[in-house]
């Protein structure tokens, strides 16, 4: 795929939400099959209740204006540093084209340049894991919010000398 091109998404438009929506249900329904867990919040969120999360959003498009995916965050609340993602999903037709790695990459340099980042994911989610590692994020502890899900935590804190979103790593994701 030509280079994709990165922009802010308005999920007051609905064309927008609609195809955000979608999206992250197929990428969900990917990820709940390798981790053996179908109760991923976000893949069970009518439209309403994702607008109504307090996320700001970014999506990748395909040269023919096709969304590939999306990265929507949080901003640490009363001021913080912090940046929490909430979400990276790729839409399945886009897996392994280095969408996951552009998203994360144009959000650490551009968006959060600087900041602490912090982000969960299924700890059997073996590309979502290496996808972080590959991006400087370092694994926490692992964690079980509900039964038959283990979740694990990475952090990433910048580190003088290395601009943020650069590690010189081939796009993976």
């Amino acid at each position: 795929m030509p280079s994709p091109h990165i922009r802010p998404l308005d999920l007051g438009d609905d064309a927008t939400a609609a195809a955000v929506h979608r999206i992250g249900r197929a990428a969900y329904a990917v990820e709940a099959e390798l981790i053996g867990f179908d109760g991923i919040p976000a893949l069970h969120e009518s439209l309403a209740e994702m607008r109504a999360q307090d996320l700001r959003w970014i999506g990748a498009f395909s040269e023919d204006g096709q969304l590939a995916g999306f990265l929507a965050w949080e901003e640490e609340p009363n001021g913080g540093t912090g940046t929490g993602i909430d979400r990276l999903c790729v839409a399945p037709a886009f897996f392994r084209r280095g969408i996951a790695s552009l998203l994360l990459r144009h959000a650490l340099a551009e968006l959060f340049p600087g900041r602490p980042v912090e982000v969960t994911t299924g700890a059997a989610n073996t590309p979502a894991v290496r996808l972080y590692e590959a991006h400087g994020f370092t694994r926490g502890a692992d964690f079980s919010p509900a039964p038959g899900l283990v979740m694990a935590s990475f952090s990433r804190r910048p580190t003088a000398g290395r601009p943020p979103g650069r590690r010189g790593l081939p796009g993976t994701s």
